[in-house]
């Protein structure tokens, strides 16, 4: 007996399941309208769902704690308070409806092996492998692409964070072993392929944060902020970095990581060599650092750790920041050594890191 039947007594009618992501370019600008590029990990979270036969939504998972859900009471969540666990899969379910889908109360089962509070997109997989589950058990006529804003506007109206596309279209679009060249505003995407060569490297920091709770709704207002005075409608259309000077801080700071980081991916984009492609990554951190201030002492140890390592050609916190996971492109095959070695540099700073990938 599968642990869906020992839970609920019956066996699962469908089964979604999604990735996790690292972004190794474009953070915070997919809010802005502008370029990313993600790409998915061997890390996932499974969703298993039947129809419940009492009218009655019952959520399970090995790594929150239970929940059940009575359908004919009001289920919205509070958009200002730390998002529970259940408010992502009830968001999934009211967004659909939402959409005109009859979805009916269901038994529903998580399991996952994506890090939560990491930068990884735990919350991203979470609302994909839902979709995905319930796609396919309803056959719904949701393309990839509307499956990733469905999972979108379940994670803004429900879980309460403000945001982009950029996770859920890298769970639902990526590919393992490519990049995903995304265009968040045109929707234009490509598979690209590594740097020749290279491989990557992906170590927590063990410092973990809320997104809800740790700036990044504060972040996306000051860039609107920033687009208002700029005249322009968002910061994606702002193609010289010196206009950011006109700005008062911190506004000035936000819009010129932003204006940066887009000028980033379109080069990565064109095909650099690794050596370029690590030096462009090494920037797009100290402008997360310095500009975007959305790292934190211990990650930028870790970052440090990385790239004082042969063999590593750039390093980056990767996802919202304020903790979290950095990622690392390094020479393939010297990824194990990379690791060993980082985490004991990182460790003498007083810190306790882990390989995630």
């Amino acid at each position: 007996m599968n642990s869906f039947e020992r839970s609920f007594g019956m066996p699962p009618e469908a089964e979604g399941v999604a990735p996790g992501r690292v972004n190794l370019l474009g953070e915070h600008t997919d809010y802005n309208e502008g370029l990313v590029l993600p790409t998915t990990i061997a890390r996932h979270t499974r969703v298993a769902i039947a129809v419940s036969p009492d009218r009655r939504s019952r959520f399970v998972s090995s790594r929150w704690s239970d929940t059940e859900s009575d359908t004919e009471s009001d289920t919205e969540s509070d958009p200002g308070a730390t998002a529970r666990f259940e408010s992502y899969l009830e968001g999934c379910i009211e967004v659909l409806r939402a959409m005109g889908y009859p979805i009916p109360p269901v038994l529903l089962q998580v399991d996952s092996d994506v890090p939560i509070g990491s930068g990884l997109s735990s919350s991203a997989a979470l609302e994909v492998a839902t979709l995905r589950a319930l796609r396919q058990r309803f056959a719904l006529a949701l393309d990839d692409v509307e499956l990733a804003f469905a999972a979108q506007r379940a994670e803004v109206e429900y879980a309460g964070v403000r945001c982009g596309i950029l996770d859920q279209m890298a769970s639902s679009l990526g590919r393992a072993g490519s990049i995903l060249f995304l265009d968040t505003r045109s929707l234009e995407r490509r598979l690209l392929a590594l740097p020749e060569g290279a491989a990557l490297l992906v170590l927590d920091s063990g410092l973990s944060r809320s997104l809800a709770a740790s700036g990044y709704n504060e972040r996306r207002s000051e860039c609107e902020r920033a687009a208002r005075a700029l005249g322009v409608s968002a910061l994606r259309d702002v193609a010289d970095p010196e206009l950011t000077r006109a700005l008062e801080p911190p506004l000035d700071r936000r819009a010129r990581h932003v204006v940066t980081e887009n000028q980033r991916v379109r080069e990565a984009a064109r095909g650099v060599h690794a050596l370029r492609f690590g030096a462009l990554m090494n920037a797009s951190h100290a402008s997360l650092r310095d500009d975007y201030e959305v790292s934190v002492p211990g990650v930028d140890r870790l970052v440090e750790a990385l790239t004082a390592e042969p063999g590593v050609f750039g390093a980056k916190l990767t996802g919202a920041g304020f903790g979290g996971a950095c990622v690392a492109l390094v020479r393939a095959g010297d990824e194990e050594r990379i690791a060993r070695q980082a985490l004991v540099t990182y460790a003498r700073s007083g810190y306790q890191g882990t390989r995630l990938v």
